[in-house]
């Protein structure tokens, strides 16, 4: 009898699935979570099951670390959230799953938009999978608090001040921001892109040693300094969804942050173009301060390969790319994306994107303009001058272009 029980409940039971695969990444808000989970649930339905290995930290750096040390204790996970230089390094040490034959199957290079595919690819090689692309100078703004008091979107940071006075008087803190490492050089990146995509990509993408001396780089310096008066006492250490929280409740009024924050509130029930906006970070409206989602393969389990390659695909088909950017808050990597389930925020991100290089700038903050170590460095002096008001500028800036002349001396 129960070996008749145990057949007939086999009978009506789901599918077996062929494969687990373990991914290792550092999406851990609420809007990432339910991102990761369609994908999983998607990869589900292929038979293939999704073994989470989030990282605590929700870090980048946090997950380099982790999966160093799984490699070095031979307890690697099939696959990992590699970004922008990181699959480089990696695809280097012939630790990465090559996906030409995904690619070629998928005609990836008629699907993707040619600056993520550059971003996917080493020695003439694919080396992850695309989901989507953040634009990092994202201004978001509670709408029915600058309505309230009748304050425009700032476009300018001279325009920024003034409306961050207006709001400080009544009793709203301008600015969500926290003093952690990652988010303070990313305001900071925006800043300089500001002052100009010369200098910009002078400092983080050809790492020319003059441009550290460049009045500038003093300006977008000091321009850091000074912004912390709009950011509320104590300006606190947290994680990037609690400034989001203090927009969306009306405490703060306005947060430079990666388009990930609109995910964010949209999870909390909040809608674009009623209860919250973006725009671009004051004085980069022409630009796309970008960084790419991508997972890659890791290449040290042989059997895995075919479960990893159903992964690579489903992450470019039509439906994963609307529906996991949709959720969020980055646009599709696709030439063609489902137009229909993006919203303005998301349009208005593509179709800059789109534009072609000259708008297309990579962050350097999220791996995407220069090497890990470099932009270790320049995030930690970055972090520095931000908590110690008495370190000159002129000692930043000499010390970022002593990085800048060590770079270029072991490349």
């Amino acid at each position: 009898m129960a070996a008749l029980c145990i057949a007939a409940c086999a009978c009506t039971a789901v599918p077996a699935r062929t494969q687990t695969l373990q991914v290792l990444h550092w999406w851990k808000s609420a809007s990432e979570r339910k991102a990761v989970d369609l994908v999983a649930q998607r990869l589900g339905e292929q038979q293939v099951g999704w073994h989470d290995s989030m990282v605590p930290s929700g870090s980048g750096v946090g997950a380099g670390i982790v999966l160093r040390s799984r490699m070095l204790a031979k307890d690697a996970p099939e696959v990992a959230q590699l970004n922008g230089s990181v699959i480089r390094d990696w695809a280097r040490l012939h630790l990465l799953l090559e996906l030409d034959t995904v690619a070629a199957a998928g005609n990836w290079d008629k699907l993707l938009l040619p600056a993520v595919a550059s971003t996917i690819e080493y020695d003439g090689h694919v080396y992850a999978a695309p989901l989507g692309i953040h634009r990092i100078n994202t201004l978001f703004y509670n709408r029915k608090v600058l309505q309230r008091l009748g304050l425009p979107v700032p476009a300018t940071w001279s325009e920024f001040e003034q409306v961050a006075a207006k709001l400080q008087r009544a009793g709203i803190v301008p600015l969500a921001q926290s003093s952690e490492p990652w988010q303070v050089t990313t305001l900071f990146e925006t800043m300089v892109l500001a002052e100009g995509v010369d200098l910009y990509r002078g400092l983080f993408q050809r790492r020319d040693p003059a441009a550290y001396s460049d009045p500038r780089l003093a300006a977008a310096l000091l321009r850091l300094r000074a912004i912390k008066r709009w950011m509320g006492r104590p300006i606190q250490e947290r994680k990037w969804a609690d400034g989001v929280q203090g927009v969306a409740d009306g405490r703060a009024a306005m947060m430079v942050m990666g388009d990930w924050a609109k995910g964010e509130l949209l999870e909390r029930g909040l809608a674009v173009d009623v209860d919250f906006g973006c725009a671009a970070a004051p004085g980069t409206a022409r630009y796309h301060l970008y960084n790419v989602d991508t997972l890659s393969m890791l290449g040290t389990r042989p059997e895995a390969r075919p479960a990893q390659e159903k992964l690579a695909a489903l992450a470019l088909s039509p439906a994963v790319q609307a529906d996991y950017n949709r959720i969020k808050g980055s646009i599709p990597v696709l030439r063609q994306p489902a137009f229909g389930k993006m919203d303005a925020c998301a349009r208005a991100s593509w179709t800059l994107f789109n534009s072609g290089a000259a708008a297309q700038v990579p962050s350097l903050v999220h791996r995407m303009a220069t090497d890990e170590m470099v932009r270790d460095a320049i995030v930690t002096e970055v972090h520095r001058f931000f908590l110690d008001d008495g370190i000159p500028v002129a000692d930043t800036q000499r010390r970022l272009g002593t990085i800048a002349r060590t770079f270029i001396k072991t490349k």
